[in-house]
C-alpha cells in the first residue's frame, strides 16, 4: 500500500469557483455574441418591432449574470489574495476591470440600446441603424473584447496556480 502516490490537489475552493465562474461566463458570452445574436440578425428579427424589447429582455438576464460572475471573481480573487502570499496584484485589476466592464453593460450600453432601437412612432417607417447604434455596438465590442481578453488572463493565471 505504500506505493500508492500521496499527491494532494492543492486547488483551494475559491480558485475551484473561479475557475468555473470564469469558464461559465467566457462561454456563455461566446455563445450569446457570436451564436444567438447573430442568428437573430440573419433571421430578419432586426426589422420586426419586438427586437429592441426581445434584445433588451435577453441582456437585461444576462447581464444580471454577468454581474454576479464579476463579483464572485473579484471576491475569489480577493480571497485568495489573503491566503496567497504569492499571488498577482495584476489579478485584483484584471479581477475589477471584468466587474466594470459588466457594470457599463448593464447600466449603460443596454439601456441605450434599447432607447436609440425603440420605434417610438407608430406611423414611421422602420429606417437603417442610427449611427448612434453602430457607436454603441462598437463600444459593447470593445467591452466584449477586453472581458474575453481579461477572463482569459486570469483564467491561465488561475490555472497555472493550481
Amino acid at each position: 500500500m505504500n506505493a500508492i502516490s500521496n499527491f494532494e490537489f492543492k486547488r483551494s475552493t475559491w480558485q475551484t469557483a473561479m475557475m468555473l465562474t470564469l469558464g461559465f461566463w467566457l462561454s456563455a458570452s461566446l455563445v450569446l455574441d457570436w451564436v444567438i445574436m447573430p442568428s437573430l440578425y440573419v433571421s430578419g428579427m432586426m426589422n420586426e418591432t419586438s427586437f429592441t424589447t426581445a434584445g433588451y429582455a435577453i441582456f437585461w438576464n444576462f447581464n444580471r449574470l454577468e454581474l454576479l460572475s464579476a463579483a464572485v471573481i473579484l471576491t475569489a480573487v480577493l480571497a485568495m489574495g489573503k491566503a496567497k502570499s504569492n499571488w498577482r496584484l495584476g489579478s485584483i485589476f484584471l479581477s475589477c476591470l471584468l466587474l466594470t466592464a459588466a457594470l457599463l453593460d448593464t447600466y449603460f450600453l443596454t439601456p441605450q440600446m434599447c432607447a436609440v432601437g425603440s420605434n417610438l412612432s407608430l406611423f414611421a417607417a422602420a429606417s437603417a441603424v442610427p449611427e448612434t447604434m453602430n457607436l454603441l455596438h462598437g463600444s459593447y465590442f470593445l467591452l466584449e473584447v477586453l472581458k474575453l481578453v481579461a477572463g482569459g488572463m486570469l483564467l491561465n493565471w488561475c490555472w497555472r496556480e493550481a
